[in-house]
C-alpha cells in the first residue's frame, strides 16, 4: 500500500508510520522488519520475494549454521550490512528515528519513513507451548499453533516517535494499510495518543481491508484475531475494529453483501479490487483510495 501511494501520488507526499513492535534481536544486532521493507521497497531495491534486499546472498547466514547457530530468520549480507549500521548509530546514542532517516537518505527515499515510536516495544505470543516472541511465531514456527493471548511488552509507557502526531494532525489524507489490525496496525494505534490523533481526524481516514470472503490475503491474520478474542474474520469485523478511526473503508468486490453491515456502523463502504499482486495492481488501488477520499 505503501509503494502504491509512492506510485500514484509521489514520495514527497507521503509519510508512512511503521509498525516497531515486531522488531526483534539477532546476533546482537537490532532488526527492524517492517522498516526495513518499507524502506526497501521505496528505495527500489526489496527482492522479488516480498523481503530483504534483491539479490543478496546468504553466506554470513549459511556460516553461523555451519557454527551451530539457530539461523531461522532469513538474514542477507547486503541486509546485515543495514542492521550492523544501526545498531551501531543506536549503540553510540542515535534514537531508532534518526537512524531511519539516517538509512532513508543513503537508499534515496524521498517519502518520511516514522517508527510508531523510538521506545523498545516487543510483541510477544502465547500458545499452548508458552510465550514466544513476534517472529519466533510467524518465521521460525510458521504460525502453526493457535494463540491463547498477545500482549505488547512496552507499548502503555511508549511514547510517539518524534513527527509522528504532527504528520497524523496535518495529513491530506490518513490511509490504514491493509495489515492485521491487531499486531501491526493495532501496534501503531495502541501507543499511547496515535488512535486518539488519528479519531480526531476520522473524516479523512481510509481503511483497505486485509480480508477477503472471510481469508486473510496473506499472513495468519484469523490466528491474530482469534488470539485476540474476535470469532469472526470478515471485512465487516475489520471495519469494526476500525470504525472510531476511520470514516472509509475499502473492500474486496466479492464482500459486497457486508456492505450494508458497515454503513450501519458509520463507515461508508467502498467496493474494489483490493488485492496488490503488482506494482500497477498497487498503483491502482492507491489511485482507488486517493479517489474515493478526494
Amino acid at each position: 500500500m505503501v509503494h502504491g501511494l509512492a506510485l500514484a501520488a509521489g514520495q514527497r507526499e507521503l509519510t508512512a508510520i511503521v509498525n516497531t513492535g515486531d522488531d526483534g534481536e539477532f546476533f546482537g544486532l537490532l532488526v527492524c522488519p517492517d522498516l526495513d521493507i518499507n524502506l526497501y521497497c521505496l528505495a527500489g531495491v526489496v527482492a522479488d520475494r516480498g523481503w530483504g534486499y534483491a539479490d543478496d546472498t546468504f553466506h554470513c547466514l549459511e556460516g553461523l549454521a555451519t557454527y551451530g547457530h539457530e539461523a531461522w530468520f532469513g538474514l542477507g549480507d547486503r541486509d546485515l550490512a543495514t542492521h550492523i549500521h544501526r545498531t551501531l548509530l543506536m549503540r553510540g546514542g542515535a534514537r531508532l528515528s534518526a537512524v531511519v532517516d539516517d538509512l532513508r537518505g543513503r537508499l534515496g527515499v524521498e517519502a518520511r519513513v516514522l517508527p510508531m515510536t523510538d521506545d523498545p516495544v516487543r510483541t510477544v505470543i502465547t500458545t499452548a507451548s508458552g510465550e514466544m516472541r513476534f517472529q519466533e511465531y510467524l518465521v521460525r514456527d510458521g504460525a502453526r499453533e493457535e494463540i491463547d493471548a498477545i500482549r505488547v511488552e512496552g507499548l502503555d509507557e511508549a511514547a510517539p516517535a518524534p513527527g509522528v502526531i504532527a504528520a497524523i494532525e496535518r495529513a491530506d489524507l490518513i490511509v490504514i494499510a491493509p495489515s492485521s489490525p491487531i499486531v501491526s496496525i493495532g501496534t501503531i494505534l495502541g501507543v499511547p495518543g496515535v488512535r486518539d490523533a488519528v479519531a480526531a481526524r476520522r473524516d479523512r481516514v481510509v481503511g483497505v481491508s486485509p480480508i477477503i470472503s472471510g481469508a486473510p490475503v496473506e499472513g495468519p491474520a484469523h490466528k491474530f484475531l482469534r488470539g485476540a478474542g474476535y470469532a469472526e474474520c470478515s471485512a465487516r469485523k475489520m471495519a469494526e475494529i476500525y470504525a472510531d478511526v476511520c470514516s472509509t473503508f475499502v473492500i474486496h468486490d466479492s464482500d459486497a453483501d457486508e456492505a450494508a453491515d458497515i454503513q450501519a456502523m458509520g463507515v461508508r463502504p467502498v467496493l474494489a479490487d483490493i488485492l496488490m499482486p503488482d506494482h500497477a495492481a498497487r498503483e491502482r488501488l492507491a489511485r482507488v483510495v486517493l479517489e474515493v477520499m478526494a
